[in-house]
């Protein structure tokens, strides 16, 4: 089975910066997409970083572009989503979630039939 445990979320100013980890385990890297999504109080989910969309290149929603970053380090079966530059509509529980490929392709991560548990981020 697939399994994903976030963490590094907190209580950061504006302007700071945060990195966000995503364990997994119970598949190859390769052969699966992870990506992150998030979820503010009383709104609805939104996808953020998700490699190789439709097989392009990484996709960032527009609210996150130029902010976040989502890399891996798969020797320890890791995914990163380093965010800088953190504004108070960034406060949302965040979520890794895990498909696997179709077609080399990732497809949209709200989409994706496994996540973790959530790690909050609150910027005030």
């Amino acid at each position: 089975d697939v399994q994903l445990v976030e963490s590094g979320g907190g209580l950061v100013q504006p302007g700071e910066s945060l990195t966000l980890s995503c364990q997994y385990s119970g598949y190859t890297y390769n052969s699966h997409c992870v990506a992150w999504f998030r979820q503010p109080p009383g709104k609805d989910r939104e996808g953020l970083a998700v490699p190789w969309l439709g097989g392009a290149q990484t996709f960032y929603a527009d609210s996150v572009k130029g902010r976040f970053t989502i890399y891996r380090d798969t020797a320890k079966d890791l995914v990163y989503l380093q965010m800088n530059g953190l504004k108070p509509e960034d406060t949302a529980m965040y979520y890794c979630a895990a498909d696997q490929l179709y077609g080399g392709s990732c497809r949209d991560v709200l989409d994706f039939p496994a996540r973790g548990q959530g790690t909050q981020v609150t910027v005030s």
